[in-house]
């Protein structure tokens, strides 16, 4: 089968490699479409959370087909799949990002998205990812069906929106509450949406793109920002009567959206951080403290949060059409990470295995 291969930092390849075979209780999945993350990106570029440095170890493997927000068809499976998750060959399934080892103390006590081996498909040679043609579903995946009407880029979008919704529920968002969203990307508009469905008194959303912050908008948000052009934290303070946002949701990934939280944020607010990080971030922390005392969480993955996900994407609650911009051939998967570090012209990007290549784009054979 076709599939890209992770060789390092920017070394991925397309090549040929076997098509994997199910073992016990596993199941064989036919991808049919898989979305490229922000954090697919950031490994990529050979950021250190991936790769290590001086303070930390590599986490990242090579040799590993990554991929780990995708959608795919049940194609063979055994009786003790069967039995164990109620599926059969044509179930449309997502799985969540990580497989946990159910053993660990964080699995132990529920925590399972914060797994001590911490096995994400993608990274990890165990748990090869979506940018293959076939991927198996190991025993301890968690595995949801998704409903077949819906367009496979569409339901590859529970991974990153069960992301924002973890995040949303990290909040604690109160009706009284005024939200600020920084980035309107695959994240940020997840998070626009869920907070919206917590019916706070605002939603604002916050980029340098007039048409993803129009997209914010047809998602939930009640007021938008452009940065680039217009005073956020003014804004804000001027539709609180100078006090500042009860909660501040950081969805872009860049260190300025870290200073602009604190900065937009009250006294007492409430600041989620869920970015994966390509560069270092320093602030204040006495802005945290005496400052404001604030309340700083970290959000990560999306346990609990796929169903509500799920159902959100078969209920059309956002405008996947326009959020979901680019589907590719596996193929083109370089081009594919161009358009997500550009961040220009397009929102989501998604590979679709087996669909026809396009001119010139060559198959390394191992």
């Amino acid at each position: 089968m076709e599939a890209v291969v992770c060789h390092g930092p920017r070394d991925y390849r397309l090549e040929r490699i076997p098509v994997p075979r199910p073992g016990p209780g596993e199941v064989l999945v036919r991808v049919e479409a898989v979305g490229i993350c922000a954090s697919d990106l950031k490994c990529y570029h050979g950021a250190a959370k991936f790769w290590g440095d001086d303070s930390r170890p590599a986490w990242a493997e090579t040799g590993v087909v990554p991929g780990h927000e995708f959608v795919g068809t049940v194609v063979a499976l055994d009786d003790a799949a069967r039995g164990r998750r109620g599926l059969d060959v044509g179930d449309r399934v997502v799985a969540e990002q990580i497989v946990p080892c159910w053993e660990c103390r964080y699995c132990e006590t529920g925590n399972y998205h914060m797994c001590a081996p911490h096995d994400i498909f993608g990274f990890k040679r165990k748990v090869p990812g979506g940018m293959a043609e076939y991927l198996v579903l190991p025993t301890e995946a968690l595995v949801h069906r998704v409903a077949a009407t819906v367009p496979p880029a569409h339901a590859a979008f529970a991974e990153p929106l069960s992301c924002a919704l973890h995040a949303v529920e990290r909040a604690g968002i109160g009706f009284d509450d005024v939200v600020v969203v920084a980035g309107c990307g695959p994240i940020g508009l997840g998070m626009v949406a869920g907070a919206a469905a917590k019916s706070p008194a605002r939603v604002v959303a916050l980029d340098l793109d007039d048409r993803k912050l129009d997209l914010a908008l047809r998602t939930g948000a009640t007021d938008v920002v452009n940065i680039g052009r217009d005073d956020a934290v003014e804004l804000v303070r001027g539709i609180t009567g100078g006090y500042g946002a009860d909660v501040y949701l950081e969805g872009t990934g860049h260190p300025s959206a870290v200073l602009q939280g604190l900065q937009l944020l009250r006294k007492l607010g409430r600041f989620v951080e869920y970015s994966v990080f390509k560069d270092d971030v320093t602030v204040d922390w006495s802005i945290i403290s005496d400052d404001k005392e604030l309340d700083v969480l970290g959000a990560h993955l999306g346990p609990g949060c796929w169903p509500a996900a799920i159902r959100m994407i078969e209920e059309k609650r956002l405008p996947l059409d326009e959020i979901c911009t680019h589907q590719l051939p596996l193929a083109d998967f370089q081009r594919g990470l161009d358009l997500v570090a550009s961040g220009t012209e397009s929102v989501k990007v998604s590979l679709i295995p087996g669909a026809a290549r396009a001119e010139g784009s060559p198959v390394v054979g191992v």
